[in-house]
């Protein structure tokens, strides 16, 4: 398994305070890396220790398995809070510029645009650009040299619901179309359920979990849970008659279905009628931003 970032007890200090304690997390090629944590948990803090923009207590990290960590930050585009623009200049112009000053190949910056929905701005000024255009004119910045690896700090904070769902599809299509490992922050937790595959939980400067988006799906899925005088046949009768095959007997004798039943009259009503006693019934539907925010208080 291929790693472009890995940390081992990463630390900063700001005035004799851990602003980010300890931090050990691994970042796949491939993934969407949700960085989950509430403002002030230590996201931003750790992001400007990876590119660089201030230096660790203790601890260290690894970059795309390159040694030499500056020669690996130039495969990273970065875009941390508020991206810097020119809001008298084109989007096309702000491209170039920026290709420029980096040395990157000025001929691409039409198909940057083109990546991020932005070909259609002609001589419009960045002044005049939605809040979400700009976002998205920031992460064209970040993908300004072809980078391997996209770190992204709370890129939706404070974009309307359309700007919200432009840069969520964004984000998936560099994923999904263009290769890219994107690394992002927020604090918004219903929209990184949608594109992450990999979340870490940070909380007052520790990282409390590391959790697949599959192990995560699986913690917080619903539940019935039923008590019957033969669990056994009652399980025969949940898959045979029922179709619910999602199931599962307990050693105590009650049987789960992991799933939410929609229709508990009807499951009750298809026991009761092949001689089945129905004791006990429960229901749980653990949701995911209840599962983080459960877990950033454990901090």
């Amino acid at each position: 398994m291929e790693y472009v970032l890995k940390t081992d007890r990463l630390t900063k200090e700001y005035a004799g305070r851990k602003v980010v304690d300890e931090v050990t997390l691994n970042v796949k090629r491939g993934d969407i890396y949700g960085f989950v944590g509430k403002n002030g948990a230590g996201k931003t803090t750790f992001i400007r220790m990876i590119l660089g923009l201030t230096a660790p207590a203790s601890g260290s990290f690894e970059l795309l398995s390159e040694k030499d960590i500056f020669k690996a930050r130039r495969r990273i585009g970065s875009l941390i809070e508020s991206p810097a623009l020119y809001s008298n200049m084109t989007a096309l112009e702000n491209i170039c510029l920026l290709s420029t000053i980096i040395g990157a190949d000025k001929s691409k910056s039409e198909d940057i645009l083109r990546v991020v929905g932005l070909s259609d701005t002609g001589r419009k000024k960045v002044r005049d650009f939605s809040l979400g255009m700009k976002q998205r004119l920031g992460i064209a910045l970040a993908l300004v040299g072809d980078p391997e690896f996209i770190i992204l700090d709370e890129p939706i904070n404070g974009l309307d619901p359309t700007g919200i769902v432009e840069v969520r599809e964004l984000l998936l299509k560099l994923k999904n179309d263009f290769g890219k490992t994107v690394f992002i922050s927020s604090h918004i937790l219903g929209e990184l359920e949608k594109i992450a595959t990999s979340y870490g939980i940070i909380s007052r400067g520790k990282l409390v979990e590391e959790i697949t988006a599959e192990e995560l799906e699986k913690k917080c899925r619903g539940s019935t849970v039923l008590k019957t005088n033969n669990s056994e046949k009652s399980l025969k009768i949940i898959k045979d008659n029922l179709g619910i095959v999602n199931t599962e007997a307990k050693a105590d004798g009650s049987i789960v279905i992991w799933d939410t039943v929609e229709n508990i009259g009807m499951l009750t009503n298809e026991l009761f009628e092949n001689g089945i006693t129905v004791s006990g019934i429960s229901t749980s539907d653990n949701g995911v931003e209840s599962y983080f925010i459960k877990k950033m208080e454990e901090g």
